[in-house]
């Protein structure tokens, strides 16, 4: 079990769950965050700090966001473009830093304007 970043990241990137996630496991991709399920030590940290409540757990996901559990997992488990290998669990965001690519169910999303 795992937390997942929904919709609600995209282009906001708001980072506040980074700095309180104890295990380092949330990976900055180029529009959007993403949550390693196999580095998630399942604390919630992220959940509460989230300003724009985009984190929930795997399985209080709404309808609408269902399918970015199997997107979360994704970006670690998929060759993603420009990439030779799949992300992997490398075991801490910290020093791998913004990754500059996302899963192609996040590149597809329309662009959301600066106001929101």
């Amino acid at each position: 079990m795992t937390y997942v970043i929904g919709s609600a990241c995209v282009d906001v990137v708001d980072k506040s769950c980074v700095q309180d996630c104890p295990a380092d496991c949330i990976y900055e991709g180029e529009r959007s965050l993403y949550i390693n399920p196999e580095e998630c030590v399942d604390c919630a940290a992220c959940a509460f700090i989230c300003k724009v409540d985009a984190i929930y757990y795997e399985t209080d996901l709404p309808e609408d966001q269902q399918a970015h559990l199997a997107d979360n997992a994704a970006f670690f488990t998929e060759v993603l473009p420009g990439r030779d290998a799949p992300l992997g669990n490398p075991g801490g965001a910290g020093e791998i830093g913004k990754l500059g690519v996302d899963t192609p169910l996040v590149a597809a999303m329309p662009h959301k304007s600066a106001a929101g």
